[in-house]
């Protein structure tokens, strides 16, 4: 008599190697989309750096820190043209520089990404930097 042999794998096993792909995508998933975010707000921190860099120049020509009414933004991407800061389009964030002294010896400048967020949620993303040269975040998008 013939001995039948078998070749391949059974619909369990098959089954079983799903249900731990699965697992260990839904693992690791968060950690994806929390990477991708933090990817963008290399945007605002490089913008916000950017920034900083030529407030110090303009500040030693002029003997105070350029100050703007008007935010910098895709619809406005050289609203900073004078301190030789430009966006590239597409960009995530709206810049705008404050001053509680006029620029005389203090600056802020920020950076905001409204609703939807970074990763379509409702929580901002905000980050500031001020004449000292401190970048910190004040809402972080990747942890709300």
């Amino acid at each position: 008599m013939k001995t039948k042999q078998t070749h391949g794998f059974t619909l369990i096993e098959l089954m079983i190697v799903i249900v731990i792909i699965g697992i260990l995508a839904a693992m690791a998933l968060p950690y994806f989309l929390s990477a991708t975010v933090k990817s963008k707000q290399t945007e605002a921190k490089a913008i916000l750096k950017q920034i900083y860099v030529q407030q110090e120049a303009y500040r030693q020509e002029y003997d105070r820190y350029f100050l703007t009414g008007v935010s910098m933004d895709n619809g406005n991407p050289t609203a900073f043209s004078r301190i030789a800061v430009d966006l590239s389009p597409p960009a995530r964030y709206t810049y705008s520089i404050a001053s509680a002294d006029a620029g005389v010896s203090t600056f802020v400048a920020t950076a905001t990404v409204g609703a939807p967020g970074l990763d379509d949620d409702p929580a901002p993303d905000t980050w500031v930097i001020d004449q000292d040269g401190v970048l910190q975040v004040t809402s972080d998008d990747v942890t709300l």
